[in-house]
Formats: structure tokens, sequence, C-alpha cells
């Protein structure tokens, strides 16, 4: 009699019996398989979903049912399971047992449930589950009966103890694993595969003295305890350590609760002509089409994901048990021209019988997503728009960092094993062999990669602060593998020529060279090669695309490079919002330009200040006469026109926004401590420099309790005769200069620090009078326009008065963060920030993406205050939130005009600006 459903084909019509008596009541807590869709992820769960939409696609998917986020939530909040939770649960139990000939740990024939979680974003391997609920003393007697495989029936048994006692009962899982590899070096055997039967039946007593020790309790022998026990565990996994890291790291809100999914028995381990596997429809690593996948053989589903054991290739399944294979190929295309996306496939084979256990849309790396974009609208699956937002500016950061030179360092490289790539990238840095080695020394500067012999998602933490995972073990599928594509992390799996022992802290290669801890390695993803020792990297091919030294139209353009054009077209074709760079200088306007950039949002005239120029600065703040600070000035002025030249020359024809000086005067002098030593050792020595003791008591006079909030920006001008005068008249010049030359310059002069509507009005009086000045001096219209940065709470608040004085408004994102939150950015994330993330005070850093709630209301308001005075006003944010893809986001949303960000992070604002357009634009259709 075969372990699986004796008629499940004609299961689902019945499905709807157990479940119909439940439509009367206000909320409903369980869905059969059949009764779902995949639009139902918010309820059901992705897996959930997912399941239900393969059972209406007609799959052949075992029998189930989904308990709903609702009733997780429920729980979360209460402490306790909804009252009409457990008859739901048993109505829709007594409907499977029926389906299924079998009752839930019956003696004779038992029928066994897995308890999966399934949240409706993938959290791969952060929640828990339990498979073969049901088993017992008593009934493994009925499932080795009915399975004629004693072995299978203790190997099944064994599993539940050791999942049950690690995820339900919170037992450290190292003693299961320690006491299983106890019993096979006792009997000498390789794998689990090699336990006889004896053996299993040996390591389950064992097992269970282990759950009476750790607990003061026998383990459960009632299935329907075992059963609600593991559901509590799924709910209560969705607030684990790790989940809610990961939720972190992924920015997936904490209040959404998993759904659990009861889904009957099949099994993988029933012997040879059985198995579980992990298929794509496509390389997620490469976005190439074709056959990937893990299968391993007389296995269960978690052998595969947690990299036990080392799995073959999916095509291999076809030479071993072709009708499955060939059936699978048919519902893999199913899938993927149904979801309209890459399908991540979970698939057992019960004695030659596939069933269907999972499917989603799946993770990818960043070159893969470009890549699957543009195929699909060359398939006629999906269309531009969609393809835009399939693709993010995530991910495309990801595809600028370096890579390992093929031409030059890799030939001189220390090849010491070979792995599968799993996550591409090159990665470099210190071998560490734990997750809180690597979080320590990566809190302390270094780079390291974590080196494990499979991952867990104990390891997250690890895995997030190291440059890349390597593992002596697993496959494309396994957990290293999974998590780290979903992170954008290198990742080098099933290195199996490296013996790695984290007890020794050291990895050692097939020809017996030791790397130590501490010692550097490199590690390719993209081929699966590991080298001892630093290899030197290369600019990606999209930077070089970027960078216009190759082009995506020539014959030996790289398939990546394509894609990435033909998405970044489509983005800059749609988008509203201009991108801007934050450039001080000719050479990173010329490589703004380069990269797409439509003008400068932010000069940081300060910048220009520093080095050789620092004595003149030095000079004008130790000025006691009128006279001195005009010479100070006047040394200035040349220095600071030419800049702005060369500046304006860099972006001929677009607009270059200039702030004038900001930062407090302080930060051009010495330290005041080494300063004061240096003074009080000359005057020991009694050679005391006249110069230093004046820079000293200047110090002292302009020292600031907290200078950030002190004398600068607009104060400065105010306070300092000449200052602003002297770069408005620099920029005014330079502006000229360039039209003389045939140029097209298109300055704006920003007023940073603004409080007040008469501070600005202060200022651009005497602006006005300059420009004017110059204007009439060199018969030119320069058509310069003044603005001011709203980077402090009072001036957002009172934005519909300064407007009246500004042409444009830029908002200074960092510094409103700053005076929002009275945050000292230095000082607060260096404090308390890591306690803060840590207690979902923030999911993100505010200073990372922008604060919508506090800081955008502001943005929102000042930005509807200013335009109902003056409708034609430009806006634009030049804080670094500017390339940020969440903010870009909001920011369109606003109705700012451009956003202004540092040079490599312009094309991923272009494309974030369009994929917003594209997203505003379908919602309104």
């Amino acid at each position: 009699m075969p372990v699986h459903a004796k008629n499940t084909e004609s299961a689902n019509a019945e499905s709807a019996t157990g479940a119909s008596q439940q439509q009367s009541q206000q909320r409903k807590f369980v869905y059969d398989f059949s009764e779902g869709n995949k639009d139902l992820k918010d309820l059901l769960g992705g897996k959930g979903a997912n399941l239900a939409e393969m059972t209406n696609l007609g799959l052949p998917v075992p029998p189930g049912f989904t308990i709903t986020t609702e009733a997780c939530k429920a729980y979360l909040d209460s402490g306790e399971a909804p009252a009409a939770l457990r008859d739901e649960v048993s109505g829709h139990l007594a409907a499977l047992e029926e389906r299924m000939a079998k009752k839930l740990g019956q003696a004779d024939d038992p029928l066994l449930v897995s308890v999966r979680s399934g949240a409706k974003f993938s959290m791969p391997g952060m929640m828990d589950t339990v498979l073969n609920i049901g088993l017992s003393d008593e009934s493994v007697h009925g499932l080795a009966a009915q399975s004629g495989d004693e072995r299978f029936a203790w190997d099944s048994y064994r599993r539940l103890i050791q999942m049950f006692g690690d995820t339900v009962l919170g037992i450290d899982g190292e003693r299961f694993s320690e006491t299983l590899d106890e019993v096979k070096s006792a009997r000498g055997a390789v794998t689990d595969v090699d336990l006889t039967a004896d053996d299993l039946r040996e390591l389950v007593q064992k097992f269970k003295a282990i759950v009476s020790e750790e607990t003061g309790r026998d383990f459960p022998q009632d299935p329907r305890e075992q059963m609600d026990l593991a559901v509590r565990a799924v709910f209560d996994s969705w607030n684990g350590s790790r989940a809610r890291l990961y939720r972190r790291q992924e920015r997936i809100p904490h209040d959404l609760g998993t759904a659990v999914n009861i889904c009957s028995m099949v099994f993988g381990n029933l012997g040879p002509d059985s198995g579980t596997g992990v298929a794509f429809t496509r390389d997620p690593a490469s976005g190439q089409q074709g056959v990937y996948g893990d299968y391993l053989q007389n296995a269960q589903g978690e052998d595969v994901v947690a990299g036990i054991r080392n799995t073959v290739p999916l095509a291999d399944l076809e030479q071993l048990d072709k009708a499955s294979y060939d059936q699978l190929m048919q519902i893999m295309e199913t899938l993927e021209n149904h979801y309209r996306d890459l399908c991540d496939i979970e698939f057992t084979i019960e004695r030659g019988k596939l069933w269907m256990l999972q499917t989603r849309v799946g993770k990818r790396t960043a070159a893969a997503a470009f890549r699957i974009a543009t195929q699909l609208v060359d398939q006629g699956l999906i269309d531009e728009a969609e393809a835009l937002q399939r693709v993010n500016g995530t991910q495309l950061a990801q595809l600028m960092f370096p890579r390992f030179d093929s031409n030059g360092g890799l030939k001189d490289a220390d090849q010491i094993g070979w792995g599968i790539a799993a996550s591409p990238g090159a990665a470099v840095g210190k071998a560490v062999f734990d997750s809180y080695t690597a979080i320590k020394w990566s809190r302390s500067g270094e780079k390291v990669i974590l080196i494990r012999r499979e991952t867990n998602p104990d390891d997250l933490d690890g895995m997030l602060a190291a440059e890349g995972i390597l593992t002596s073990r697993g496959g494309k599928t396994s957990h290293a593998a999974v998590v780290a594509r979903g992170m954008g992390k290198t990742c080098v799996c099933g290195a199996e020529e490296l013996e790695v022992d984290t007890k020794r802290r050291c990895l050692k290669s097939q020809d017996g060279r030791i790397v130590e801890e501490g010692d550097v390695v490199s590690i390719d993803g993209s081929t699966g090669k590991v080298y001892a020792g630093e290899v030197p990297v290369v600019p990606s091919p999209v930077v070089e695309y970027f960078e216009g030294r190759t082009h995506a139209g020539a014959d030996e353009a790289d398939e990546l490079v394509q894609a990435v054009h033909r998405i970044m077209a489509y983005a800059d074709r749609v988008r509203r919002l201009r991108v801007r760079a934050n450039a001080d200088n000719a050479e990173d306007a010329a490589r703004a330009r380069r990269f797409g950039a439509q003008g400068i949002g932010l000069c940081r005239t300060e910048h220009m200040f520093l080095g050789e120029r620092r004595e003149l600065v030095e000079r004008l703040i130790l000025a006691d006469t009128e006279e001195e600070r005009e010479r100070a000035l006047g040394a200035l002025l040349p220095l600071q026109q030419g800049d702005f030249v060369e500046l304006f020359e860099s972006m001929d024809g677009l607009p270059v926004t200039v702030r004038l000086l900001d930062p407090p005067l302080h930060e051009f002098l010495p330290d005041i401590t080494e300063l004061s030593v240096r003074v009080a050792l000359a005057e020991s020595r009694k050679d005391a420099n006249e110069n230093d003791l004046r820079l000293l008591q200047a110090v002292h006079r302009l020292h600031e309790q907290n200078p950030m909030l002190g004398l600068r920006g607009v104060r400065l001008g105010l306070v300092i005769p000449g200052l602003f005068t002297m770069q408005i008249r620099a920029i005014a010049e330079a502006a000229a200069a360039r039209k003389a030359g045939g140029g097209d310059p298109r300055a704006e002069i920003m007023i940073p620090l603004v409080g007040t509507v008469q501070e600005l009005e202060l200022v651009r009086e005497e602006a006005e009078q300059v420009i004017a000045e110059v204007e009439q001096r060199h018969n030119v219209e320069l058509g310069l326009t003044l603005g001011t940065m709203i980077e402090l709470p009072r001036a957002a608040l009172t934005a519909d008065q300064i407007a009246e004085c500004a042409d444009f408004f830029s908002f200074g994102t960092n510094d409103l963060t700053q005076t929002v939150w009275a945050f000292s950015r230095d000082d607060v994330e260096a404090s308390f920030f890591t306690a803060y993330l840590e207690k979902g005070i923030f999911g993100v850093s505010p200073f990372e993406t922008i604060d919508k709630d506090g800081v955008g209301a502001l943005v929102r308001s000042a930005a509807e205050a200013g335009r109902a005075t003056r409708p034609d006003l430009k806006l634009g944010v030049c804080g670094e939130h500017g390339g940020d893809p969440e903010s870009v986001h909001f920011f369109h949303e606003v109705g700012l005009d451009y956003v202004s960000c540092s040079p490599f992070r312009i094309p991923v604002a272009r494309l974030e600006a369009g994929r917003a357009a594209a997203a505003q634009q379908h919602a309104t259709a």
C-alpha cells in the first residue's frame, strides 16, 4: 500500500466539504489548498498562496490546509490562539483524514503531516518547519508495515524527534547532531544513509533520552499535541531573533505575521527510487535558461537545504528517473509561463511519483535579475514597464562593484579549491570560522570571509558582517547560497576538496596546505574558485559601460551590459525626476556627467578651502583689521573663480548649484589639543611661535559647545563681512568668463542653514548688487538664480514665507534629519544606533532612508507651502537620501523636480526615478 494518498487525484473536489462549514464565520482562520490563490499572500503567506495556485492549476500537490497570518497576529497580540482556531483546524484535519483514508498518527497506517511556516515574503531558513508529525512509538511500526521499509520508518521518526526537539522544545540542535555523529562513527558510517534500521532505532532511543533530560518530560506521543505545539512554535518563530534580523536586513515589516501550512507528508527517503530536490526555471545566478537545480536521492527536503549531503545536478535526474524528470520539465515550463518569472520549485519523488511541495518567484542575483527581465520582454511575457519593476537600484549598485582581474591578477593567483558558484562577485578578506568572530572583526574594520562546513539560520549575523561566504558542503539551493543571493553577498558552496575544521579554526586544501584564521583568502562567486591570499580586482563591466569605455551596441558587448542598457534607457524615458550629482570639482563633475547626471545639485565650496588653501582661511580668521580681511578674501577670490570656471565647463549647459560656505570656521583651524601641546612645548623651549599663539587664541575664541548648531551657514555670511560677497563674485565672474568663451553656464547660488526669511533677504540683497555689478562690467546677462537649503525644521515650517525670497529650495535631508531627531550623526551612529535597530525602533537608519513620517512630512509640507507662494519654485534634494532607492520613490511622490547624490549612485537614482514613475502610471491606469 503506498504511503501517499490513496486517491489524491479526486481529493481536491472533496476539499471544500470541511472548509464550507466555516464560511459563515466572520473571520476565517483556515483555508484548504483548493480555496486560495497566488494573490492571497497577505492572508495565506507566499507558500500557502502558491500551494493553492498549483492546486488550482491541477499540479500534483499533496493535500493540506493553511492557517492564516490573521491567526498568527491574533496569537502574537494576545499570547493565545484565537478561540475558533482549534475547531477550524479540527474540521480541516477531519476532511484531510477522510480524503487520505487514514487518521493522523493512526497506529496501523498513520497519516503524517508537515507543519511549515510561510510568510508573505520569502525568509529562507529564518522560521520553523517540522516534518513527520504523527509518528510515535506505536505508529512507527505501522509506517514500517505500510511502507515495507523498517529503516525508512525509524529514519523518519528520528528526524521528527530531532526537528521537534530543536524547533518546538528549544533543545540545542547540536545535542542531536553530536549524538548522530557518534552513532555514525561507532558504526563506521560515512553518511546518514549508511545507518541500518537497528542503528536508527537505537538513535531514536538516544534522541528521546535527550528530550527527557532537557525538558523533564517524555517526547509527546499524542499526534494532535505534536501538531498543535508545532503550529505554536511556527507562530513564535516569527518573532525569533534571526527572523527579526532578517526582516530588518530585507526591510520586511514586523507586523505581517506568518501563515502555517499543514500538508500531508510525501517521502523522498523511501529508497533509491525516491528523492527530493530544488529546481529553478532559469539559473538564479546568471539568468541563463536551462536546467538548474539540485537533486538528492533517498532524502528529505531539509537535507538539500541544509547542505549536509552534497547533491547532484538536477540534469542527472533524467538518467535516474526519466518519467519524473520529463514531468518536472513540463511543470517548470507551466509555472514560469503562469507566473511570468523565474520560479523556484521544491519537489519530492516518492517511489517514482512526483509531488510539488512549493513554488515561488525565485530569489536571484543582481545580474540574473537584469538578464531575466529583458529575456521575458523578448519572449512577450512582460512589457518594458513590468521589466522595470523586476529590477531595483540595490541590484544595480551590486553590479557596479569590482570583480577579479581575469587578465592579470588571476594568472598568478594561488588557487586552493573549487566549489559551486552560488552567488557572484569578488570577495577578499581574512578567514574566520564562526559568526561571532566575523561580527567582532568586521566591527573593528576588518574585511572577513566566513568559512563554514555549512551555514544555518543562526549564522545570519556573521553572513551579514562578512564580505563573502565559503562552505565545503551544499549546493546552489543550500541555506548559504539562497541567503547570500538574497543579500547580494558573494558565495561559494560545496567546495568538497577543502576540509573545514571549525574547532582548530583552519581550512586544509587537498594538497595539504593550511589556511589559518586571519589568513587572507579570495573567493570568486562567479566561477566557484577559491584562492589563498589577495587577488587583484578590476572595475565591473557595468561601470565600464557607464564610464563610456564600452558600448552596449558593440559586437563584443557583454550580455549583462546590454540588459542594463535596455533597462536604463526605458527608465530614462519614463522618469519625471531629474538626477543631479553632488560634486565639488571638475573631475567628479565629469564622471557624474558620464554616469548620466543632469547637472550638479550640490557643490560644497568648503572642500575648495582645504589643502594648501587652508593657510588663506587661517589668515581670514586671524585678520584683526578690515584691510587684513580684504587681503585674505582677495587672495581667495581668484582661486574660487578658477574652481568655478572648471566646474561650469564640465557641466556646460546644465545647472550647477553652488552652496556657499557652510561649516563652522574652527574646522579650518588645527585641533585645539594638538595646537595647545605644540604651543606649550615651544614655550618650554622658549621658542614660542607668534602665529601659533594667535591661532590658539582664535581656536579658543571660535570654540563652541555645539558647533553644528552654532556659527555656520548663512550666519557666517552675515557675521563675517565680505565672505559670501567674495564667493558670489567668484561665481558671477566665472560665469561671465564662460559666457565670454562661448560656454553656457547655468549657476544657481544656494544659501545654507536659513531659518528665517530675513536672513535670506539680507544675503539676496547683497548678492543681487554684486551680480548686477559683474553683469554691467562684462555687459552680459548671467541668469543666476538664488535659493536656499531647507535643512532646519523652522525653515520647513515657514517655507511659504521663505519662498517669497527664493528661486528654489534644495532639501538638505542630512541636517534636517539631525535637527528633527536631535541626533548628532557622528555620535549616535557610534553609540546607540545598533541598539535601536536591534530593538526595532528603527527598521533602517533615518540617515540611510528618509524618515517619511517625520522628516518626510516636513519635506512634503514645505514643498506644498513653497509652491503655494511661488508655483514655479524649483524643488530638489541634495542629501545622500537622493541616491537611496526607497527615498527616491518618496521624492517622486512629493513632487520634487530633481534628486542629487554622489556620482557613483547616479545610475541607481536614474533607475529608481524611472521605477517610481512607472509604478505611478500603473497605479493610475
